[in-house]
């Protein structure tokens, strides 16, 4: 039985349950219950930047149901590519094989998922949810991007009760001990103390999100959101991930480390190009205002927001949607019935 402690914290070593309750033959796990609160916040989280954004409710819980299901697909396909060795199974007949390869592939209940394929295939399934409602991508990615923080926050906590996700041993004050025990806690026959990486990860994206929200409504162009969640989440994960002990590998190289390091790289590049292209449109235009300068927070976005004629908002639509419906109706203008 393993058991966890925080010493330099004056808290003992004390055992956690990874199943919550039962129902009949299944088990409802922590894991689970958390990761399901962190995507209800989740949810929550961006329909209140909705309103912000002049985005009907209605368009953000079909963008939530996409991106769970995509999330989850991507993040299993990727942790298990990353492993695959591990979910092949090769000593029976052919058929027997694939069978049971497929069923380790599907298998997420028994764990194995990495956030970088959820948020790759999160991404997809955005620009295909953006297109089909007509709203800006970026509109559609700064709404979403601090609400996956959410679900990353409450998820760590999930690696916490599994005793998973942990780094390498360490003397810190606030190290995490891990303890195995055959007599309830009475004697331990193994102890190692090592850095609770998932309380890292859960911290650096806390203030991540609190910055977010903070800045939420100063952002001077539209996508300016989710590119900062690229960098703040990449710049951590970098450094994070060079204390876990749990890493995928392709050879020597950590690849959550390499995509950590490229995507606060395309995040800064991104910011500081879209910022200059911002301050250039200010002096041609002799004035700019941040995204939001004017609106009131928490009003009705209902009874302030201008609508197109097919009910969408007209600020946010897909500016490549308005220029084909221009032709379209300039075609139709010319037709003689």
């Amino acid at each position: 039985m393993t058991y966890v402690s925080f010493p330099g914290l004056g808290i003992d070593p004390f055992h956690m349950e990874r199943v919550a309750f039962t129902v009949g033959p299944f088990s409802v796990n922590w894991y689970g219950i958390l990761i399901t609160c962190g995507m209800i916040l989740s949810v929550l989280y961006a329909l209140y930047h909705a309103k912000y954004e002049r985005v009907k409710s209605d368009d953000i819980l079909d963008l939530a149901l996409a991106l769970i299901i995509a999330g989850v697909i991507g993040a299993r396909l990727y942790y298990v590519a990353m492993e695959f060795d591990r979910y092949l199974v090769t000593d029976g007949t052919f058929w027997s094989n694939l069978g049971r390869t497929l069923y380790n592939v599907i298998a997420v209940w028994e764990g194995g998922l990495a956030i970088y394929g959820g948020i790759i295939f999160g991404f997809i399934a955005a620009i295909v949810v953006a297109r089909k409602k007509r709203i800006r991508f970026a509109v559609i990615a700064d709404i979403a991007g601090p609400a996956v923080l959410i679900g990353q926050i409450i998820g760590r906590w999930g690696n916490f009760v599994n005793v998973e996700a942990y780094g390498s041993e360490t003397t810190l004050p606030w190290r995490m001990g891990i303890l195995q025990s055959a007599d309830g806690g009475q004697t331990f026959f193994s102890e190692s103390y090592v850095h609770p990486t998932f309380l890292y990860e859960s911290l650096w994206n806390l203030i991540g999100l609190i910055l977010i929200t903070i800045f939420y409504k100063k952002k001077k162009f539209h996508g300016q959101m989710f590119l900062f969640y690229m960098a703040w989440y990449g710049f951590g994960r970098m450094f994070i991930e060079q204390l876990r002990t749990d890493s995928l590998y392709i050879g020597n190289m950590r690849v959550s480390q390499f995509v950590g390091f490229v995507t606060f790289v395309l995040g800064v590049v991104l910011t500081i190009v879209n910022l200059r292209k911002a301050a250039k449109k200010k002096e041609d235009g002799g004035e700019y205002t941040a995204a939001f300068s004017g609106f009131s927070h928490g009003a009705d976005s209902d009874a302030e927001e201008t609508r197109s004629a097919d009910g969408e908002t007209a600020e946010n639509v897909d500016p490549t949607e308005k220029k084909e419906e221009a032709q379209e109706e300039k075609q139709d203008d010319g037709k003689i019935d």
